[in-house]
């Protein structure tokens, strides 16, 4: 049985149906002690890498906030027209003081988000120098999947970080499951029937593949008739989660079997 989907259903075993630790291994077939040494533990420089992203996804996400600080100052003080352009580059910032230079309160206020934002801009592009530094240990994976169609650097290396090792998958389906990009499944007697999606695994892989799936639009994209076809028979919404989970098998696929190509649908 696939290992991460074991351990899976021995911790559903444990926290839904309400079982031992002894019972589940029992069920299932392996030893209470060897319940904690079946999960796949990734080697140092994917621990490397994964910490390396984190602290990366920390520090755009500050430098999100302090815009979002900046822009709510700005319509609090009556400035609204100032609230609605651009602020992620240091010259907008630098138009933006000259601006309100007649409200010398309001750019104090204004200069210290500034340069909290700066701090986070910086401390972003140190994390991006150290990606870059990594390139050399996981190369080939690397450009096997920025070839996968709305893939880029960073959702490629998150892909990296997040299987580890991508031949521990034996199908889409179960790299889908680790990802959260399967249907809940709801049962009772001879009652079944499929909810929304798990949304188990890491949520910032799961985001980056519905953003990769969005591109899948575009008349170049390959994916483009698979969307537009689940488009006219699913909606929007669920034929873009298809997508996703469609990319997520050729992460799985491109790794495992060691392509430079997209595999075919």
């Amino acid at each position: 049985m696939y290992t991460v989907e074991l351990y899976q259903r021995i911790r559903r075993a444990c926290h839904v149906e309400r079982m031992s630790v002894r019972e589940a291994a029992r069920v299932f077939g392996v030893r209470r002690d060897i319940y904690r040494a079946i999960v796949h533990v990734p080697p140092g420089e994917i621990e490397h890498l994964r910490n390396t992203l984190s602290r990366r996804r920390h520090f755009v996400r500050l430098g999100t906030a302090e815009i979002n600080a900046a822009k709510k100052m700005l319509r609090s003080a009556g400035l609204s027209e100032l609230s609605g352009q651009h602020m992620g580059t240091l010259r907008a910032w630098r138009h933006l003081l000259q601006a309100l230079a007649p409200h010398p309160q309001v750019r104090s206020f204004v200069e210290l988000h500034h340069r909290a934002w700066q701090s986070a801009v910086e401390q972003k592009a140190a994390c991006e120098r150290s990606l870059q530094e990594q390139h050399a240990l996981f190369g080939e994976n690397l450009e096997r999947l920025k070839a996968v169609p709305g893939v880029g650097e960073i959702v490629a290396l998150t892909a990296i970080g997040v299987f580890s090792d991508a031949t521990r998958s034996l199908s889409a389906n179960h790299a889908a499951s680790y990802v959260g990009l399967v249907p809940q499944t709801y049962q009772s007697g001879d009652t079944s029937r499929q909810g929304h999606i798990t949304r188990t695994g890491s949520p910032e892989l799961r985001a980056m593949l519905v953003q990769a799936a969005h591109r899948a639009r575009r008349q170049s994209s390959p994916l483009n008739p698979f969307l537009r076809n689940l488009t006219l028979r699913l909606g929007t919404r669920r034929a873009v989660t298809a997508v996703a989970h469609r990319l997520c098998g050729f992460f799985t696929r491109c790794c495992a079997t060691r392509r430079r190509s997209m595999p075919r649908s």
